[in-house]
């Protein structure tokens, strides 16, 4: 039985996310066939008809899932009617048995029904002919949930943060630095920080939090275009990142570039109050 919340299933539109623990199979077809049999597991239905299936084990991904956008209903009685006229008489008979033998037993351990699915719902992808079918045989918990408004996923330490910490504190590309200015424009697109070295010669950091060849490559093109500039030549070039691929340093070397590692916790003013041995 589903647990009574107000809704309806036969309205399958809600602003609620829906979560159902049950016995239950899937098919999905479209680009992909796939299946999963018949076992217990965990219905995420989102306010977008989005539906997501897990399980217990395994990683933090669903099994199958249905991306909005999207269409959910409930076919139910399409498919049990399917069903019924396909085996008539039998399978009436084979649900009152399978019925009989549940009476005796309580319902935390009954079995999960092998004849005809309690509820079925077909989502439909609205961007192509993708289908995925879920037949629900027992349903253990149904419960919805208003989540309210969500103000979304803040990142820390992203390179944002690192260049606004090293602008402020300059000095570290070297002693008697001085800031230029963030995001100094360029006709290739902006450098993150443009500096003025102790000896009056400018200098041009490129930021990232894991710094690949990419980035010493695009600090190449920005020190390559800015020393063409008799009024800010020579521009020296500095690779900075929280942490830098040894084939990066190497080429960052042969460029004529410095290395600088950026400690982002030391940055902000955090102190790192884990256990160390040494």
């Amino acid at each position: 039985m589903f647990i009574s919340l107000g809704l309806s299933w036969d309205t399958v539109q809600w602003w609620d996310v829906r979560i159902i623990v049950a016995d239950c199979s899937a098919e999905y077809s479209g680009r992909l066939n796939a299946s999963l049999p018949l076992a217990k597991r965990v219905l995420l239905i989102k306010a977008d008809n989005s539906l997501l299936i897990f399980s217990e084990l395994g990683s933090y991904k669903p099994l199958n899932w249905m991306a909005a956008p999207c269409t959910l209903k409930d076919v139910t009685a399409q498919v049990i009617g399917q069903v019924g006229d396909e085996s008539g008489d039998e399978a009436a008979e084979a649900g009152q048995v399978d019925a009989q033998s549940k009476t005796n037993e309580s319902a935390d351990s009954a079995e999960p029904s092998e004849t005809l699915p309690q509820q079925v719902l077909r989502v439909s992808s609205d961007k192509s002919s993708d289908v995925l079918e879920v037949s629900l045989f027992h349903v253990y918990s149904d419960e919805s949930y208003d989540l309210g408004e969500d103000p979304g996923l803040v990142k820390d330490g992203v390179e944002d943060h690192l260049q606004r910490y090293l602008a402020e504190q300059i000095e570290r590309i070297g002693a008697g630095a001085k800031l230029v200015r963030r995001e100094y424009p360029t006709a290739i697109g902006p450098v993150d920080i443009m500096a003025i070295n102790a000896d009056g010669e400018h200098v041009a950091v490129e930021i990232k939090r894991h710094g690949g060849i990419d980035g010493v490559e695009q600090l190449t093109r920005y020190c390559e275009l800015l020393n063409r500039d008799p009024l800010l030549a020579p521009v020296h070039g500095i690779f900075a990142a929280q942490t830098i691929t040894p084939q990066a340093q190497v080429l960052a070397k042969d460029r004529g570039f410095t290395c600088l590692i950026l400690d982002y916790d030391e940055m902000k003013g955090v102190e790192d109050d884990s256990l160390r041995l040494f």
